[in-house]
């Protein structure tokens, strides 16, 4: 009766073992191919009626390719390709932690990844990432990489970085840094608004960084804080990164339609000759107004414009700008180009900077924490740049930034004023843009049909 007992997975050397056996089986083996799986490797001829047919059979030895190909600039006969595994790194993983689950025992070789000042990018071990190591049949490392910077954009080109540990042949170790230009992919995707943009972005399998670019484009066009409704809809056309076959990053958003509270919003990503790139609705109008309609990227609206009961001083005043609920330190953005007409503290403002914009426009921000690093008055900052925190600095009962929008130094309702509008494209970018927003326009086009398609098969 056969042994039903624990039976234990073969280890990485038995694998090696088996894999290396193999490599001579197939080497030295004789192997008789038929002619319907490689080709004219048998002849045949037939003589004519009425005498029996005379075959005329040849065979040929072939060798098969190697399954296990040897390594460039090593002996065939003595190696064989290494065994590499993978582990993703976890919050609260330490390096001795991961080399063991990558079953990586080198003397030296912790000591030399914690003290070596090449090795130092591996000082900071970032959740997500990944750490590859190649072992020879005998369990030896052969190299040890750390994938620290999958994804990182330089000089408008995607590039994978990462660290590569290799034994030095006299006990030793050697670090270097490398890098390779990342593969990029197109990717096509839509959804439906039932809670969130972010439930939403998630159920179609979207990034988040595609997801926050999204919002970001179109702040101008949608409140992403207060318009979203349910049964919104949007398609998009976005890049994806990869390196060596994995995943590694997301890239531009390349052409997006959101349908919000029935009407249809368009960006399509268009580069200038000068380098410069935009984005543009159809007919080659800006879509990034003059003015963002808040400085939060996601907040929700504590206080509106108007009068009302003060909450610290308890009589009824005017409300000057809009309050932002936020925790303390949350990113506070330009909602304009412009000028740093103040910044520090006004009273019951707290820490507070002023811009002064094109024309009679200037914005406030009040309440914050701190102050983005190196601002100072007189300089000049761009729309979407980071200036401050959130804080509860000032005559405030908590975390939230206080927004005022004025023109001709008159505050207005920063969420019902018709703000400025941007340029759109002329001339030879304008016929330029067209030809580039006609392809995107026929995608996105397809996949609104084959959305609506799906809802309609999904409501009967």
């Amino acid at each position: 009766m056969q042994n039903k007992g624990t039976h234990n997975p073969p280890s990485y050397r038995e694998i090696l073992r088996a894999r290396q056996k193999n490599r001579h089986f197939f080497r030295n083996g004789v192997v008789l191919v038929a002619l319907a799986l490689f080709g004219t490797a048998a002849a045949l001829a037939v003589v004519k009626p009425p005498e029996a047919p005379v075959t005329y059979h040849t065979e040929q030895r072939l060798a098969l390719p190697d399954p296990f190909p040897t390594p460039l600039g090593h002996d065939a006969s003595t190696s064989a390709a290494p065994f590499v595994s993978e582990t993703r790194i976890e919050r609260g993983d330490t390096l001795a932690a991961l080399l063991q689950r990558l079953d990586v025992h080198e003397k030296g070789l912790l000591p030399f990844l914690t003290h070596n000042e090449d090795a130092r990018s591996i000082y900071k071990l970032y959740p997500g990432r990944t750490l590859q190591a190649a072992l020879d049949i005998e369990g030896n490392l052969v190299w040890l990489r750390y994938n620290h910077t999958p994804s990182a954009v330089e000089n408008g080109t995607s590039v994978a970085k990462w660290l590569e540990v290799t034994p030095d042949g006299e006990g030793g170790f050697v670090a270097q840094e490398l890098s390779k230009m990342a593969d990029v992919q197109v990717r096509v995707a839509e959804g439906r608004i039932e809670s969130s943009l972010f439930g939403a972005t998630d159920r179609a399998g979207i990034p988040d960084a595609i997801t926050l670019q999204m919002a970001d484009i179109l702040s101008s066009r949608i409140d992403f804080i207060r318009d979203l409704r349910k049964g919104d809809t949007f398609r998009i056309i976005y890049e994806t990164h990869s390196h060596d076959g994995v995943e590694s990053g997301a890239g531009r958003i390349l052409a997006l339609e959101f349908n919000n509270r029935g009407k249809a919003h368009e960006a399509v990503w268009f580069e200038h000759e000068d380098g410069r790139g935009s984005y543009y609705d159809f007919d080659g109008r800006s879509v990034r107004g003059a003015f963002l309609r808040n400085a939060l990227k996601f907040s929700r609206i504590s206080s509106t414009f108007g009068k009302r009961k003060h909450p610290i001083h308890g009589r009824w005043t005017s409300h000057n700008g809009v309050d932002y609920a936020a925790p303390t330190g949350t990113p506070i953005h330009a909602t304009a180009d412009g000028v740093v007409e103040f910044i520090g503290n006004q009273r019951g403002y707290g820490k507070t900077i002023i811009l002064r914009h094109q024309g009679k426009y200037s914005t406030l921000y009040a309440h914050q924490s701190r102050f983005a690093k190196g601002l100072r008055k007189g300089a000049r900052v761009n729309q979407g740049d980071l200036i401050g925190y959130v804080g509860a600095t000032g005559w405030a009962t908590g975390p939230h930034l206080h927004y005022e929008f004025r023109i001709a130094n008159k505050p207005v309702d920063p969420l019902s004023v018709d703000l400025p509008v941007a340029s759109a494209l002329e001339g030879n970018e304008l016929d330029q843009f067209k030809q580039v927003a006609a392809q995107y326009r026929d995608q996105i086009q397809l996949v609104a049909q084959l959305q609506e398609e799906g809802m309609s098969l999904a409501s009967e």
